[in-house]
């Protein structure tokens, strides 16, 4: 079975975004935030993703990516 990533850092970096300001503009708090940021976050509301995207002008692509438990052993 296969994992997210999430690689939102990336695209706050390239935006030169901080977390503080990211999480006030889509409305959630920081620490929420964060735990998205870290990949620990078991699920993401599609409300909060398009809030992203709109917010880094970005496609949910950019922000998360599917590896393979497969790709890693190579």
């Amino acid at each position: 079975m296969g994992k997210i990533i999430v690689n939102l850092d990336v695209e706050m970096a390239k935006r030169k975004i901080s977390s503080n300001d990211l999480a006030q503009m889509i409305g959630i708090t920081p620490v929420n935030l964060s735990i998205l940021k870290t990949g620990k976050a078991k699920a993401i509301r599609f409300s909060t993703l398009s809030a992203i995207c709109k917010s880094l002008h970005c496609q949910p692509g950019d922000i998360l990516e599917y590896r393979d438990d497969e790709e890693e052993d190579i």
